[in-house]
C-alpha cells in the first residue's frame, strides 16, 4: 500500500495554487463591478489605438503573404537561435557539429532560395 501521507503537500501546494489563481482573476472583475468601470459608453468605446476608424471588418480573410513572412521570420529567427549555442560549443562537438551545423544551414539556404524563386520575399 501507498502512504497518502506523503502526497499531502501536493495538495496543500495545489490548494494554494488553485486559491491564489482565482484570486488573481475574480478580484479584478469584482472591483470592476463595484467600481462601475463596466458602463459601457462612447468615450471608452472609441477608438484609443491609432485614433481613427477601422477601415474594413477585423474577421476579413488576410492574404496568404502576411503568414508566410511571419513563418519565414520563426524560421530564420530559429536558426540565429540554434547558432550561439552551436558557437559556444564548438569545441566540444568537433568537426561533427561543424559538419551538422552546415548541412542544416544548407538546408535553410535552400528554403531561402525556394521561397525567394516563388516570391514569397516580394511585397506589392
Amino acid at each position: 500500500m501507498t502512504d497518502l501521507s506523503q502526497y499531502l503537500p501536493i495538495l496543500i501546494f495545489l490548494v494554494i495554487a488553485v486559491a491564489l489563481s482565482s484570486i488573481i482573476v475574480l478580484l479584478p472583475m469584482g472591483v470592476s463591478l463595484l467600481t462601475g468601470t463596466h458602463r459601457p459608453n462612447a468615450e471608452k468605446n472609441s477608438e484609443y489605438e491609432c485614433g481613427f476608424p477601422a477601415f474594413e471588418d477585423p474577421r476579413s480573410q488576410f492574404d496568404v503573404r502576411f503568414y508566410l513572412v511571419a513563418i519565414l521570420f520563426i524560421v530564420f529567427d530559429l536558426e540565429a537561435a540554434f547558432l550561439f549555442p552551436w558557437a559556444v560549443s564548438l569545441k566540444m562537438t568537433g568537426w561533427a557539429g561543424w559538419l551538422t551545423m552546415m548541412v542544416f544551414l544548407g538546408e535553410l539556404a535552400i528554403g531561402l532560395a525556394y521561397a525567394w524563386k516563388k516570391g514569397a520575399l516580394d511585397w506589392e
